[in-house]
């Protein structure tokens, strides 16, 4: 399960300034996004390549150097990683190369290509892109510079401020996410994605992306330790419900979703106790896109404690 990681305001600010930077480079676009453009504008390359055919990778890696000297004299090794890790995507900043992975289905290629742009623009991200050292061998370092360059990514592809004023402009639901999914151009999954952060800024939301809670048996891969694929949480959310787990509020996503396979799966309305101790009322709905699941959580009010008469709290 991936858990959306909470960036530090000074690294945001640093990024989304870059970001701002390319945005106004390209003339401030309408959506959505030309990526061709953006890597014109950076001076990037972009080619595919498949784990079973690796000559591309052969031939890219074979030539990545550092202070002209050639530092990768085994290519097989990084080729042998990215089948073993089953890598999708990948940057190569001494040739300014961004690596596809084409037997990805294309929908997800412009969210790839996008997150390799956003460790483009991280200059702190090019040593880890060049191999590990002992300090990004940390999985702790290793998430954070893969939740930058998600943020930037998720910066760019909705032009910031744009993608914010229309999300607030709309009701949090799933409709107003299926609303929002064709003006960027981007999945629903990202959409999605962005939508509970810009929601969730002041107010506690969060997202899960998640298997058909009652098809999850049919699901090879399927791990009821970890059954969530993301666990979004907003900023406010984090800040006060750390205690919550994915697997906590999968649980309640079964008790009350539908067991048709697409459309509106159902809602409800669950309490949840924050790290004080305090409950809160959220309501969820549930959507079924087929191959995925989004639910959305939003709190809506503080739970009334009831006094009796005798001054004790029920």
């Amino acid at each position: 399960m991936a858990r959306n990681k909470i960036i530090r305001t000074k690294t945001r600010n640093d990024i989304d300034s870059r970001v701002e930077r390319v945005l106004r480079g390209l003339g401030n676009p309408e959506p959505p996004l030309y990526l061709p453009s953006v890597r014109e504008l950076l001076r990037l390359d972009l080619e595919y390549f498949t784990a079973n055919d690796p000559g591309i990778l052969r031939e890219a890696t074979s030539r990545i150097r550092v202070a002209g000297k050639q530092v990768l004299q085994r290519p097989g090794l990084l080729i042998d990683a990215i089948r073993k890790f089953d890598l999708r995507a990948l940057y190569i900043p001494d040739q300014k190369r961004i690596l596809i992975d084409s037997s990805q289905p294309e929908l997800k290629h412009r969210w790839n290509e996008t997150h390799e742009i956003g460790h483009s623009l991280l200059p702190w991200h090019e040593g880890a892109m060049l191999g590990d050292n002992q300090r990004t061998l940390l999985p702790n370092c290793h998430e954070q510079l893969e939740a930058e360059a998600n943020f930037a990514a998720g910066r760019l592809l909705f032009l910031r401020d744009q993608f914010e004023k229309q999300a607030l402009d709309h009701i949090p639901t799933i409709d107003a996410v299926k609303a929002l999914k064709p003006v960027f151009g981007n999945t629903y999954t990202t959409t999605f994605w962005r939508c509970v952060e810009t929601w969730g800024s002041a107010v506690p939301v969060v997202g899960l992306i998640t298997d058909h809670p009652h098809l999850v048996d049919y699901e090879v891969d399927f791990d009821a330790a970890e059954p969530c694929k993301h666990f979004i949480r907003s900023e406010a959310f984090a800040a006060q419900f750390s205690n919550i787990s994915a697997r906590q509020l999968f649980k309640v996503i079964g008790c009350y979703c539908a067991p048709r396979k697409g459309g509106p799966l159902g809602e409800t309305e669950e309490v949840l106790t924050d790290d004080n101790g305090d409950s809160h009322i959220f309501s969820f709905e549930s959507f079924s896109f087929y191959h995925h699941v989004l639910t959305l959580g939003i709190c809506r009010s503080m739970r009334a404690v009831v006094v009796p008469r005798s001054g004790m709290a029920i």
